[in-house]
C-alpha cells in the first residue's frame, strides 16, 4: 500500500471518528428521551432499560406543544419568505448596478452583521410597545427578518457577483425587463445561496428563545423555545420530559437539514472563485 493509501485511509478514519463525536449528543438525546428520571442520573451514557414512550405523549400535552409548534412555523415561514425575497433583491441590485453610494449601503448591511443582537433587545421593546406590536406574530418578525437580512444579502451576492453579464445583456436584447431578468435568470441561478440562507436562517428563527421570551406574554402566542422552558422551574427541571420535547423539537430541523443539504456547501463557497 502506497503513501496515497496510507494517508486516504488516515482521513477516512479521522472523519468517522469526527462525524461519531458529532452525532453523539443528538443520539444522547434521543436515548434520554425514552428514560426516567432516576435512568437519567444513575445512567446517563447507556440505553434505558426500560423504553417510556409516554415521555412524549406527556410531554406534547404538558406543554401545548402542538400549540406553539403551529406559531412558531408561522413565524418561521413568514420571516424566511420574507429574508429570501429581500435579501434575493437587494443582493441583485449591489451585485448589477452601478450607482452613487453602492459602497455605503454595502458597508451599511455588512455593519449590520456585527449588531449584537441581544443588545437591541431593549430598545426594540419600547419600540413595539409605542407602536403596539407586542404580543403579535410581527413582534418576532420584523426583528428576525432585520438581522437575518445582511447575512442573506451578503452570500446572495456574492453568488450573483459570479455570473458572466452576457446572460443579462442577452435578455435584455430579447426584451425582457430588470423584472424578468431577476425572476427568470438571477433567481434561479442563486437557488444554492438562497438554499444555505433558508437553512441558516430557519435555525436561527426555529431556535430563537431571547425575542419570544420578552415580546411575547400571551400564552397562545408562544413559540416552541418558550414551551421548552416549561419544564424547568427554579426549583427542578423535569429532565425525561425536557429531553423528549427537545428530541419533538429538533425533528423539523433535521428534515430541512436533509432536504437543503446538497446546496449548502454550494451557497457557503459562493463566490470564493470567480466564473
Amino acid at each position: 500500500m502506497d503513501l496515497r493509501n496510507w494517508t486516504g485511509g488516515i482521513v477516512n478514519v479521522l472523519m468517522t471518528m469526527y462525524a461519531l463525536v458529532t452525532l453523539y449528543p443528538l443520539l444522547w438525546l434521543f436515548m434520554s428521551a425514552f428514560k426516567t428520571n432516576e435512568q437519567f442520573f444513575s445512567r446517563p451514557f447507556q440505553f434505558p432499560t426500560d423504553w417510556q414512550w409516554e415521555n412524549f405523549t406527556r410531554a406534547w400535552e404538558v406543554s401545548d406543544m402542538g400549540l406553539a409548534m403551529f406559531n412558531s412555523v408561522i413565524v418561521t415561514i413568514v420571516s424566511l419568505v420574507l429574508s429570501l425575497v429581500i435579501g434575493a433583491l437587494a443582493a441583485y441590485v449591489l451585485s448589477r448596478f452601478q450607482f452613487r453610494f453602492k459602497l455605503f449601503f454595502m458597508g451599511l448591511f455588512l455593519l449590520g452583521m456585527l449588531i449584537p443582537i441581544h443588545s437591541t433587545l431593549v430598545p426594540l421593546f419600547i419600540l413595539m410597545n409605542k407602536v403596539h406590536l407586542l404580543n403579535t406574530y410581527w413582534a418576532l418578525i420584523l426583528p428576525y427578518v432585520a438581522f437575518e437580512l445582511p447575512i442573506a444579502i451578503f452570500i446572495t451576492q456574492a453568488y450573483m457577483n459570479t455570473f458572466p453579464k452576457d446572460i443579462e445583456e442577452a435578455a435584455a436584447i430579447d426584451g425582457t425587463g430588470y423584472w424578468g431578468i431577476f425572476a427568470r435568470i438571477m433567481l434561479p441561478l442563486s437557488l444554492p445561496a438562497l438554499s444555505t440562507v433558508a437553512i441558516l436562517a430557519f435555525l436561527r428563527f426555529w431556535n430563537e428563545f431571547s425575542f419570544a421570551l420578552v415580546f411575547i406574554s400571551k400564552p397562545a402566542l408562544k413559540t416552541l423555545p418558550l414551551s421548552l422552558s416549561m419544564f424547568a422551574t427554579g426549583y427542578m427541571t423535569d429532565y425525561k420530559l425536557t429531553m423528549a420535547a427537545l428530541s419533538l423539537s429538533v425533528i423539523p430541523t433535521i428534515i430541512v437539514y436533509l432536504i437543503f443539504q446538497k446546496h449548502i456547501m454550494q451557497g457557503m463557497v459562493a463566490g470564493a472563485v470567480k466564473g
